[in-house]
């Protein structure tokens, strides 16, 4: 009797055990329902690449700081895409639940094209550019010739040759909005100063983007040539300025995000005065907060300098404390209205060097 009574006080024991052990599993469970997915469609390189990319990357997590139930699932471009892999990469992160959908990079404007339409409950935001007439779409547009300008204004500062100047990756009018921005900087500190500008390709050429040799040549040209502070609006072909202004002792600056943080940029970074900011991080998680808010407007949503879209960079203490209070007033003056930034850089002018 002994023995039975013993053998059911242990089976009852193991049962509730097991009882317990699928409370605790289905509690488990509960608490590990699988979040909401945000996907994010990387241009070329993943979220650890510094400037849109990893930008984009630093959005979705200001976002998650305030809505700690989503997760991101994320697909990075390569050399070899055309319109058709860019498409698939967006219908991959769909079929795996994401929504929203941040695209990165105006590359991806006609595989968008496609998959916006082809799916019309899936909201989508893309950087620098905008799908018209997209009832679906955000376009994350930055008025970039307002970063320009403030650094145009840093470099006519620091600039002791009194002379500067431009390189664009490639002559669009994109590019040409830089150009027009950092020209108007400059006269607007003295329009004495001598001015130089160069793009690195024309249309349909768009390798000027990604022509390091190219931005070596023509700012190494400028350097030569009188000028000791060198704006470059040209993606990676902006290393090759960085490398010519290191060489020569002199100064270049970056664009669209922080250059001098770029582990590509590492051996010249003190020779980069400053970086003008295209804060895209503001830009994506203001879509994301507007999505779960259902305030979500396709179109183009514009940001600058009175909502903190783009701005300059301070790192390594190159600009003087008098200097960054002079830009920083500029910059108020810019968020107020009282200065228009040109986008043609043809309104601006300056003597040539």
């Amino acid at each position: 009797m002994q023995k039975k009574t013993l053998g059911r006080a242990l089976a009852g024991a193991v049962a509730a055990s097991l009882a317990l052990s699928v409370v605790s599993l289905n509690g488990t469970a509960a608490s590990a329902a699988p979040k909401k997915l945000v996907g994010i469609a990387f241009d070329l390189g993943g979220k650890e690449q510094p400037g849109f990319n990893q930008l984009a990357y630093i959005g979705f997590k200001a976002f998650l700081k305030t809505h700690p139930g989503w997760a991101e699932k994320d697909l990075q471009g390569n050399a070899a895409d055309t319109d058709a892999s860019r498409a698939q990469r967006l219908k991959l992160l769909i079929a795996a639940g994401a929504n929203p959908v941040v695209v990165v990079g105006y590359s991806y404007e006609n595989a968008l094209k496609a998959v916006a339409k082809a799916n019309p409950k899936v909201k989508f935001a893309i950087v620098d550019d905008n799908i018209a007439g997209a009832k679906n779409v955000e376009g994350l547009l930055f008025k970039a010739e307002q970063g320009s300008y403030l650094v145009g204004a840093a470099a006519a500062l620091s600039s002791k040759s009194k002379s500067v100047g431009f390189i664009g990756g490639v002559n669009i009018p994109l590019i040409q909005a830089f150009e027009a921005g950092f020209k108007a900087g400059v006269a607007k500190i003295d329009p004495t100063i001598k001015y130089q500008s160069a793009y690195a390709s024309n249309p349909p050429d768009f390798s000027g983007f990604n022509a390091p040799d190219k931005g070596h040549e023509s700012a190494l040209g400028m350097f030569q040539n009188g000028a000791d502070v060198v704006y470059s609006a040209a993606g990676s072909t902006g290393q090759g300025a960085h490398k010519a202004a290191f060489e020569q002792k002199k100064w270049s600056i970056g664009v669209d995000a922080d250059e001098a943080l770029y582990a590509s940029n590492a051996p010249y970074k003190t020779a980069i005065l400053t970086s003008a900011l295209k804060n895209v991080d503001v830009g994506v998680a203001s879509f994301l907060s507007d999505v779960v808010a259902n305030k979500f407007t396709p179109d183009a949503h514009l940001f600058d300098a009175a909502n903190g879209g783009v701005g300059f960079t301070t790192t390594g203490g190159y600009l003087s404390a008098d200097i960054v209070a002079k830009v920083k007033a500029l910059q108020k003056q810019i968020a107020s209205g009282a200065i228009v930034v040109p986008t043609d850089p043809k309104t601006v002018t300056l003597p040539q060097g």
